[in-house]
């Protein structure tokens, strides 16, 4: 099957309805102020807009709730994430040492993670992001040892039970 992330089309098949905020997102994204929520949920649909194929792997970890999206169910596939953060966001590819980043938008010297730091929706380079997130699309699936087979799955992978979250500090 052919997949254009650019392009949002996938050949011989109807197109994605967008993806439904499940309860435990719901419930994980409660204690962020709401324009960090805001910021969060857009990028999740910015996302999944583009691919809609990807599997959704959340984690509520001690200090950031987590949004990836993977090939698979597993984070060794994962291709971007959302770290969402008191005040505000990171959008950010794995590996995004592969990505080629012309304008330097992509922070980090680590020996895989890259990310921008999303502040608010207004402030997010759509059309940069959407470039970056093609060619990890690309990536992944050219590192993929078997056929991806599940598809547009939401699933929770971790929770911590101790968090620090906005209101909690």
């Amino acid at each position: 099957m052919k997949f254009s992330p650019l392009l949002n089309v996938r050949a011989n098949a109807t197109s994605y309805m967008p993806k439904k905020v499940s309860d435990e997102l719901k419930t994980f994204l409660k204690p962020f102020p709401a324009d960090v929520q805001k910021t969060a949920l857009y990028l999740r649909k910015f996302v999944w807009d583009m691919l809609p194929e990807a599997n959704e792997l959340l984690y509520d970890n001690y200090n950031a709730l987590v949004i990836g999206f993977s090939l698979s169910d597993r984070a060794g596939n994962v291709i971007c994430s959302i770290a969402t953060y008191a005040r505000y966001c990171n959008f950010g590819f794995f590996p995004g040492t592969d990505i080629p980043d012309p304008k330097k938008l992509l922070k980090g010297d680590g020996s895989m993670y890259r990310y921008i730091r999303v502040e608010s929706v207004d402030g997010f380079p759509v059309e940069d992001m959407k470039k970056m997130l093609a060619d990890a699309w690309i990536n992944a699936g050219a590192k993929m040892k078997k056929e991806q087979t599940l598809k547009g799955a939401t699933m929770v992978k971790a929770i911590s039970p101790k968090k620090r979250r906005p209101f909690e500090i």
